[in-house]
């Protein structure tokens, strides 16, 4: 298996799987990771694949029972929610979890059958990698987010405020409080990384790790992944608005995601103060009193579903995502770019360089509040039919940042297929 990068259209599948066992911690949407989850498993369902859903809470999902999924839950809670020695120690091996797996692959587990973790970190922990070793060539490993390589999830450190470099599990990482909350809490993460090394075992033949964009490739090298098991595949996503959001004609900044420090929610308010634009913050989080008392200014919406959020985009100039971690993929700039609006994206972040290289916007450092006021300043004053030209790039080639949903599950199929015809059946290592 070589690495490369999935964007083909809607493809034809030789070989489907009979069987696809698919591995999150939640069966409700609370998060992207979730969300792609249960829409691979619609889609699967759709195409009359049976599915088996392994979670980590309590499985209460009417939707997919109607659809014919069967749902195999833990029945636990996220780590935060369960007293605290319990957490600690669960959250670095959870014996309930590995079990249910062992005893769903035992029952499930066929030469066709293909295996799909998404999310773990917040219920499941390492220990269901021991149970999968033993259908490794037919399972994938969906790395959403930086987990897999980072103790912390983010190559970055919290007390410094600054991207990380250093490499995982080194001793200047161990050594490092990158932590958000303390110092006891990093070392707490060390113990679940190295009790994820021991359980994933990264030269084990899995079927795949798959990577969201050709630009975090190298945060899992770093970490130790072989270069051979790396795929990428580029996530779904659907634009806020099926035409063209005029945003020559538009003076509204607006920012979609929670109002956390780490979003760098502060920085924009700052920003947009001193360059004297119209900001409005589409979402909820910790920080949303604190903006609505020191900056009235602002308009706050508070959470909006995606048909809500299409509407409060419609006079805006451009969106700006000022993050401070290495965002791996936030989906909003594609459905903005998609949607005809401008994006102003934090040098962080993995799409900043192909934002800027394929004409859809500008990134800025936004540890600098120089350079982010003045980033707003340009997107304010810019000429009309510049802003326009960059807005139709924008809707005409904004579909190269990911694909459909159709073609994301064709995607997914199609390595599912290829790992089912590479591996002989006698290869399995569990009776069949």
């Amino acid at each position: 298996m070589t690495f490369q990068s999935v964007l083909e259209p809607s493809v034809k599948v030789s070989h489907r799987p009979d069987r696809i066992v698919v591995i999150n911690d939640h069966s409700s949407t609370n998060g992207g990771t979730a969300a792609l989850c249960l829409l691979s498993i619609r889609h699967f369902r759709a195409r009359g694949i049976p599915v088996t859903f392994v979670c980590g809470d309590a499985g209460e999902n009417a939707a997919l029972r109607a659809l014919g999924v069967d749902i195999r839950p833990l029945g636990s809670a996220d780590l935060l929610m369960r007293a605290k020695l319990k957490a600690a120690i669960e959250g670095v091996h959870n014996t309930a979890a590995k079990t249910l797996l062992d005893e769903v692959i035992a029952e499930v587990a066929g030469p066709d059958t293909i295996f799909h973790v998404h999310g773990w970190a917040q219920i499941l922990s390492p220990s269901i990698f021991s149970a999968l070793k033993k259908v490794a060539h037919r399972t994938f490993i969906h790395a959403h987010d930086t987990f897999l390589a980072c103790p912390n999830g983010m190559y970055m450190d919290y007390q410094k405020n600054e991207v990380c470099t250093r490499r995982p599990l080194s001793a200047g990482c161990i050594a490092t409080n990158c932590d958000k909350r303390s110092y006891m809490q990093k070392l707490w993460r060390v113990a679940r990384h190295n009790a994820l090394v021991r359980s994933l075992d990264k030269n084990a033949n899995w079927a795949g790790i798959i990577t969201i964009h050709p630009d975090v490739v190298t945060k899992f090298t770093r970490a130790g992944f072989p270069a051979d098991r790396l795929i990428t595949v580029r996530n779904p996503a659907q634009a806020f608005s099926n035409t063209r959001v005029l945003a020559e004609q538009n003076d509204t900044i607006v920012y979609v995601g929670r109002l956390e420090r780490d979003k760098g929610v502060l920085d924009l308010a700052k920003a947009s103060r001193t360059a004297n634009v119209k900001l409005r913050m589409i979402g909820d989080g910790a920080l949303f009193e604190m903006l609505a008392q020191n900056y009235p200014e602002i308009e706050l919406t508070g959470w909006q579903s995606p048909k809500q959020i299409g509407g409060l985009v419609q006079d805006a100039r451009a969106l700006v995502m000022p993050s401070h971690h290495p965002e791996p993929v936030a989906m909003v700039i594609p459905e903005a770019v998609q949607s005809g609006l401008p994006v102003l994206v934090s040098d962080t972040a993995v799409l900043a360089r192909e934002i800027e290289r394929r004409g859809f916007g500008l990134s800025f450092n936004v540890f600098d509040a120089e350079h982010l006021t003045s980033r707003l300043e340009k997107i304010k004053k810019m000429p009309e039919q510049d802003m326009r030209s960059m807005s139709e790039t924008c809707v005409n080639h904004g579909h190269d940042l990911s694909l459909t949903q159709e073609a994301w599950s064709d995607a997914l199929l199609q390595k599912y297929c290829s790992a089912i015809e590479e591996v002989p059946a006698a290869s399995l290592g569990v009776s069949v």
